[in-house]
């Protein structure tokens, strides 16, 4: 249902893949836009010969098509801190998402996607490879434990990860179905570098939302302006899943107006670990979430990002986390906020403005800060990121120059000096603050 919004984002951005697709991350279904006939006066003649090219066509069409797309993506950054460590985690180990290392040239992932369609059926192969290969697949975690310091991404290995699988079958011209492993719904921006005008993907979505789904959901596409998808998933974030409850999901895209997206999204699961005898104690995890875009103008689009959550009780999936002060009784919240302005200065370069507030304060979420004596507490951060985009070598290559700097709350009180979210070059974390520049390059075929 997204692919409206990156359709807009084509003009301005060159976002789209040369075929014309998008390296979809949940591949939602969109109601094709009615074209409209041109009367003519009088019926074409057709021949025999061109009659039987149009029947060999149609059958192509049947017999199904196999196609191979993906893309890579490398960076280099600095970060003025110039921490020791080299990155730009922090002291919640999650200060950023996959551009997580500075001052050297770093592989992001590679990502290569086999699809194959007919036209009632089409099936999804996405396959995620290099250091941020099990971070995008987060939960499919087959090297961790105390003998790895219980590492992710890059500091572990470079990962073969399964990061999508599921086919898909139209029942109708209006109805689909899913079923298998799929990007999540929920969310602005997507774990595929080429979909993103930033590169740097933000808090919201890092550290507020699902990143991907197994289940069964359905979509039906009332017209070319409403659709609503409903589906029933294992949860979130986890090949494996840790109870017996099911998760629910639905997502209503509207097109009220021409140049105007709106997506309204939703999940409610009970995410808590079963006990020794299968049974799954209570508890919840619910987001709602609002996104969309408006073309102003032909050279300036408009995107736009509110998220809210909330969880209660003894959650243990790997997308859940034991709130920072342990309470697992009352309901803690989070929430995110997104402002997105992109101006296409020609045809080659676009620059583009991200504006973030992201809330955990109550600590339900993993981005936090710690205090002098290593209690966890909650957190809070404004981002700000400039953006720009060259696009080359006809649309394949991405060129990505970027600024970002991440503000959080500071933690207050004698002895927390340095306890602050970023590190120094000392190796002490007295900063509550840092910015980044440098440049990622992406490769799409």
């Amino acid at each position: 249902m997204k692919k409206f919004v990156y359709s807009i984002l084509c003009t301005a951005t060159s976002l789209c893949s040369m075929d014309g697709e998008v390296f979809a991350q949940g591949n939602p279904v969109v109601a094709s836009i009615a074209k409209v006939s041109v009367p003519t006066k009088e019926e074409p003649i057709v021949t025999a010969g061109e009659k039987k090219a149009a029947t060999a066509e149609e059958e192509k069409k049947e017999e199904g098509k196999l196609s191979i797309s993906g893309y890579l993506d490398w960076y280099y950054f600095t970060n003025f801190n110039n921490p020791s460590s080299r990155d730009n985690m922090g002291q919640s180990g999650v200060g950023r998402g996959f551009d997580r290392r500075v001052d050297q040239f770093q592989l992001g992932m590679v990502q290569t996607v086999f699809k194959y369609t007919n036209k009632k059926s089409e099936a999804v192969i996405d396959m995620a490879f290099g250091p941020s290969a099990q971070y995008g697949n987060y939960g499919n975690v087959p090297v961790s434990g105390p003998a790895y310091g219980y590492k992710i991404g890059n500091d572990v290995y470079s990962a073969v990860m399964i990061k999508q699988a599921y086919f898909k079958y139209n029942a109708t011209e209006k109805l689909s179905f899913i079923m298998g492993q799929f990007g999540t719904h929920i969310g602005y921006e997507y774990i595929d570098a080429p979909l993103n005008f930033f590169y740097s993907i933000n808090h919201t979505f890092n550290s507020g939302i699902p990143f991907y789904h197994t289940g069964l959901k359905g979509t039906y596409a009332f017209s070319d302006k409403v659709s609503l998808m409903l589906g029933v998933v294992n949860g979130f974030d986890y090949v494996h899943d840790n109870n017996r409850s099911k998760g629910l999901i639905g997502q209503l895209t509207l097109a009220p107006v021409e140049r105007l997206s709106v997506y309204l999204n939703y999940i409610t699961s009970n995410e808590s670990n079963a006990d020794a005898l299968g049974n799954t104690p209570d508890g919840n995890f619910s987001v709602y979430d609002l996104n969309g875009g408006y073309q102003a103008t032909k050279k300036l689009f408009i995107g736009y990002w509110f998220m809210y959550g909330s969880q209660n009780g003894t959650l243990g999936s790997p997308g859940t986390f034991v709130p920072a002060d342990g309470n697992v009784t009352d309901t803690k919240h989070w929430g995110g906020a997104n402002l997105y302005l992109i101006y296409a200065m020609s045809d080659v370069f676009s620059l583009g403005f991200r504006g973030e507030i992201f809330d955990n304060k109550s600590g339900a979420r993993g981005l936090r800060n710690v205090d002098g004596l290593g209690q966890q507490l909650g957190a809070s951060a404004n981002t700000y990121t400039l953006t720009g985009t060259f696009t080359l070598a006809e649309g394949h290559l991405l060129l990505k120059p970027e600024f970002r700097m991440d503000v959080f709350n500071k933690v207050d009180g004698t002895g927390n000096e340095k306890s602050q979210q970023f590190m120094d070059s000392k190796g002490e974390y007295s900063k509550n603050s840092q910015s980044t520049l440098g440049m990622a390059a992406i490769y799409k075929f």
